[in-house]
């Protein structure tokens, strides 16, 4: 089970009416309680669709998104465009959308479905940490602004968790790329790290946490020993934390 429909099942249980986005309702699982509206993130006309049903949310999950690998020098700019729209500006252009009326009811909770590698960047995984990256900094820029209208906005992150996203990873890497072993080895070490991952569940009770808290923190992180890991870099040299990522995706530098 993906973060997503996790998170649709543990919000509908808590008694919340919940819309699940897929960009085709009719050959989505069912699951009980929850209500599907079509949305592609890759498509502008598709976002500005949902405009009268986001006036009066009063959660928004920001959670589906692609999952890109590749060598930096390798990308290309039709992929990295495509990746920044569904997973930066198609979600921002959401909680824009939702903000007013949030701001209006003096209440709302937008959280961002971030991942770690925003705080642990990866090597050739470079698009996906600067998307995740962004759309944290959006969210914890904003909440400032929204705050004061009862409206918060975070960020959960979670480390590796076993969702079979390896399987729809995109990849960009040439046969002949110098950083080929070193980038088949890394997509090695991260889809096992992955399978070994926490549940897509237990991400769903954070997200849950962050939207009933009365005062949501600016992050929450969860999976891959998180409060050890979050610990090490604020003690650890900037280097030296660079090692330790390296070493657990199998890269020696």
């Amino acid at each position: 089970m993906g973060i997503g429909r996790a998170t649709a099942a543990v919000l509908a249980a808590r008694g919340y009416r919940v819309l699940g986005t897929t960009r085709d309702p009719a050959s989505a699982p069912p699951l009980p309680e929850v209500e599907y509206v079509p949305l592609d993130l890759g498509s502008e006309d598709s976002v500005e669709a949902l405009a009268a049903t986001l006036a009066g949310v009063d959660v928004l999950v920001n959670n589906a998104g692609e999952s890109q690998s590749g060598p930096f020098e390798e990308l290309p700019a039709d992929a990295l465009r495509r990746l920044f729209q569904v997973n930066v500006l198609g979600p921002v252009r959401l909680t824009q959308l939702a903000l007013p009326g949030m701001r209006e009811r003096g209440y709302g909770r937008v959280v961002m479905v971030g991942s770690m590698l925003a705080s642990f960047p990866l090597a050739y995984r470079s698009s996906y940490v600067a998307t995740k990256a962004a759309l944290e900094a959006f969210g914890t820029a904003a909440r400032h602004e929204m705050s004061p209208f009862g409206v918060w906005l975070t960020t959960v992150e979670p480390g590796s968790i076993n969702t079979g996203i390896s399987t729809r990873r995109t990849r960009y890497v040439a046969g002949d790329s110098p950083h080929l072993r070193d980038f088949e080895t890394m997509l090695t070490a991260l889809d096992r790290n992955e399978r070994a991952g926490v549940a897509a569940e237990r991400v769903a009770g954070v997200v849950a946490a962050a939207v009933q808290a009365s005062r949501p923190r600016p992050r929450y992180a969860v999976g891959s020993n998180a409060p050890l890991v979050f610990a090490l870099r604020r003690v650890l040299p900037a280097t030296a934390v660079e090692r330790l990522v390296h070493r657990r995706h199998g890269l020696r530098r």
